[in-house]
């Protein structure tokens, strides 16, 4: 099986002229004047509109909305955006939720306006240590966590059971090393709930286009729908796949602490990368499984590096 290096981030997303005009008659009733400026921002997955808006009042706002085509499990993932994102404090680096709305089955988010970018493509060293750096402060500001919140053993219970799964599936074009050691495998798998326990508010999605940098220094982490109470490295380790797939070092120098408890959910993260790759892509996320693939390549060199297994 292929695997492109480096896919992008990004979806099918609906410009805001598609959006239900229900949903953009309540936007603009909120804002308190006409949308004169919608800006599709096209980093992300979803099949969902994400755009900067501008009304004729001057007022600003990043407008995500959803409605239930062609992808219904999108607006469930909305939902709890919309509740994690309601009750994160002003001390965690995330734009904040202004409103938040559902209207002809469509759900809509309304958050204030960062003016900021995503890091540069490939990562650039000095902005992958900031991010780095704020994910740290950020997993310190959140512990315990504030919210109310699953597990992570809770959330990605089903997820995380992708070596497990293809134990019993079509293995044809599995990596060599992961194949071999297949049982081993999935029996590391299968403790990695326990492994990722802790009492960290986690965003558990991170990635660099889930990141947007500011010139005055500050990193913001957006779009929480996935956010899971666990061990504070968390973030870490789901985050360097991708860092090393998109241009940065690789995640043993980043991450050398050999803790078998970061191994395991490695592991089952991993898994989870690889066969949801082997898969074939959601309705309206075209490019979701090439990224996932590339990332299990890297997150799969990286386990057979720390587990030591020939």
């Amino acid at each position: 099986m292929s695997v492109d290096s480096n896919p992008p981030a990004s979806g099918s997303r609906v410009p805001w002229q598609e959006v239900h005009p229900a949903a953009r008659d309540a936007v603009e009733e909120f804002l308190g004047g006409r949308v004169v400026e919608a800006v599709t921002q096209a980093n992300g997955f979803s099949p969902a509109a994400a755009v900067r808006l501008r009304a004729a009042n001057g007022r600003r706002a990043f407008v995500k909305a959803v409605g239930p085509e062609p992808n219904a499990e999108s607006v469930a993932i909305y939902r709890a955006e919309a509740r994690i994102a309601a009750s994160l404090p002003g001390s965690v680096p995330a734009p904040r939720l202004l409103h938040s709305l559902e209207v002809d089955g469509w759900v809509v988010l309304v958050f204030e306006d960062v003016e900021g970018r995503h890091p540069a493509m490939p990562w650039r060293r000095d902005e992958l240590d900031r991010v780095l750096e704020a994910v740290r402060r950020m997993s310190s500001a959140l512990t315990p966590s504030p919210v109310d919140a699953p597990t992570l053993g809770e959330r990605f219970d089903d997820s995380f059971r992708g070596w497990r799964r293809l134990l019993d599936e079509d293995t044809t074009g599995l990596d060599p090393w992961a194949l071999r050691n297949l049982d081993g495998l999935a029996e590391l798998e299968s403790g990695w709930g326990e492994a990722a326990a802790g009492d960290t508010l986690v965003h558990a999605d991170l990635r660099a286009d889930n990141v947007l940098l500011t010139d005055d220094g500050r990193v913001y982490a957006v779009d929480w729908p996935w956010a899971s109470v666990g061990a504070p490295w968390f973030d870490v380790i789901a985050m360097l796949p991708s860092v090393t797939m998109q241009g940065g070092p690789p995640p043993q120098e980043l991450f050398p602490d050999p803790d078998p408890a970061a191994t395991a959910v490695l592991t089952a993260f991993a898994g989870f990368l690889v066969r949801q790759g082997r898969q074939e892509p959601p309705p309206g996320l075209p490019t979701l499984r090439a990224f996932q693939l590339a990332q299990g390549a890297v997150a799969v060199e990286w386990l057979r590096l720390r587990t030591g297994w020939a």
